[in-house]
């Protein structure tokens, strides 16, 4: 069993940054792939970014592509998520996922285990 508790969320102003974690309970953390979703109330959960389970490949939507940075640190159980030039409509709660075999990376019925998730607010 794995279990994610994200953190590092909050309200920043456009432009600015913050940088998400996502720390794992589980062993077993460092053999999964890993990503991020986030969701706006009335909206469906959105991809974000996923990367394989030794960090050697990366997947951004398109909408965050050149803005956002996915990472993990294994010797940690750790994932990050950084996020630079934010913009109001990248307000929405962060939640990060594992998934233990290797599927498609930009659907969150394909993962196995999130995380509570972290609100994220992008003032203009």
């Amino acid at each position: 069993q794995v279990q994610l508790v994200e953190s590092g969320g909050g309200l920043v102003q456009a432009g600015g940054s913050l940088r998400l974690s996502c720390a794992s309970s589980g062993r077993t953390f460092i053999t999964y792939a890993m990503g991020w979703f986030r969701q706006d109330p009335g909206k469906e959960r959105e991809f974000v970014a996923a990367i394989n389970w030794n960090g050697g490949t990366t997947y951004y939507a398109d909408s965050v592509k050149g803005r956002f940075t996915i990472s993990r640190d294994n010797a940690k159980n750790t994932g990050y998520l950084q996020m630079n030039n934010l913009k109001p409509e990248d307000t929405a709660v962060y939640y990060c996922a594992a998934q233990r075999y290797s599927r498609r990376f930009n659907v969150d019925t394909d993962y196995d285990y999130w995380g509570q998730g972290t609100q994220v607010t992008v003032s203009s």
